[in-house]
């Protein structure tokens, strides 16, 4: 694999580590550690973490800052690839993704939609994070997946392949919604126990925030059906190549999601399970990137990739120099 090709994929990895940092900055009420300052901590370049809370809201602030010089690095780097080839695309995109999640950061921070505020501009804003935070690791995904040698993506001609995989994008996309609401439901009224929170979940006179929650599983299992049906279609159909092995993945990682979704409601949603969920749901979204990409590809660039190593260099691989 070429060095541009590791550094993207690295890149991505290094993300989703913010990704899941940040849920822990919401999980543990972290968020107004640094005050109701942004960019800076409590008013200073470099605070003195006297509270915990201090402690975990600065590190994610030096990851994502680390995670902007990480991308524009990538940039940077993709530009050593012909013109018109997707990477370069990819890493712009990125870029726009990453900076605009740092500006959905910042009004949380400056608005003081964090802690305990349990209004539903900060459950819209929530989702909001969450779909720009999907679409910065499709766009990350995507991009080292080109700089690896995966052929750019096709919609001519190719039927109802493109609908289907948009369908399951959008359910994808408002699953997470729906979740990203519930995790902070959670967070802000946890249940003393599985039936007094399913008592809560349908009582008329609960929180807007809870009894918001019943959507998010709902929903799950409606696009986890979907998912799974997508997934073996996509394995089975024929001449898909890679496509049908990122099917199959999906597949496997679908059932762990609902699985771990189960676990989560049984267990009243503890802050480790809420992150291993979320992470699940990054991979599951991640594997319907790639194999819609991959069942997507034009027919030209499969071609030239069936002629082997040669076949994917004529296909535009990024110089490692």
């Amino acid at each position: 694999m070429p060095r541009f090709a590791k550094y993207a994929w690295g890149v991505l990895t290094y993300n989703l580590a913010v990704v899941l940092w940040g849920a822990y900055v919401r999980a543990s009420g972290a968020g107004a550690g640094c005050g109701r300052h942004w960019p800076l901590c409590n008013g200073v370049v470099i605070p003195q973490p006297e509270r915990i809370q201090t402690l975990i809201e600065f590190t994610h602030r030096i990851m994502s800052g680390v995670a902007l010089l990480l991308v524009i690095g990538l940039v940077v780097w993709s530009r050593a690839a012909p013109r018109g080839h997707p990477a370069r695309g990819g890493a712009l995109a990125s870029l726009g993704f990453m900076l605009s999640e740092a500006l959905v950061g910042a009004w949380l921070v400056l608005y003081r939609l964090v802690e305990h505020d349990a209004s539903m501009t900060r459950a819209v804003s929530l989702s909001v994070h969450l779909v720009n935070t999907f679409l910065l690791l499709a766009a990350l995904g995507l991009t080292a997946w080109w700089a690896s040698g995966g052929p750019r993506v096709g919609l001519r001609g190719r039927g109802a392949l493109p609908w289907l995989v948009a369908a399951g994008l959008a359910g994808t996309l408002a699953v997470g919604m729906t979740g990203a609401v519930a995790a902070l439901g959670d967070t802000l009224f946890p249940s003393s126990s599985l039936l007094g929170g399913l008592r809560e979940d349908a009582s008329p006179t609960a929180h807007l925030l809870i009894r918001l929650r019943v959507l998010h599983p709902t929903l799950a299992i409606l696009v986890g059906f979907y998912l799974l049906g997508l997934s073996l279609w996509l394995a089975r159909a024929p001449a898909r190549g890679r496509a049908a092995a990122l099917a199959r993945a999906m597949g496997v990682l679908v059932l762990l999601q609902l699985l771990l979704g189960g676990l989560n409601v049984a267990l009243l949603a503890p802050v480790w399970l809420q992150l291993v969920h979320l992470l699940a749901a990054d991979l599951v979204w991640l594997a319907l990137v790639l194999s819609g990409a991959a069942a997507l590809a034009e027919p030209a660039a499969v071609a030239s990739q069936r002629g082997g190593p040669r076949g994917a260099a004529l296909a535009g691989a990024i110089p490692t120099r």
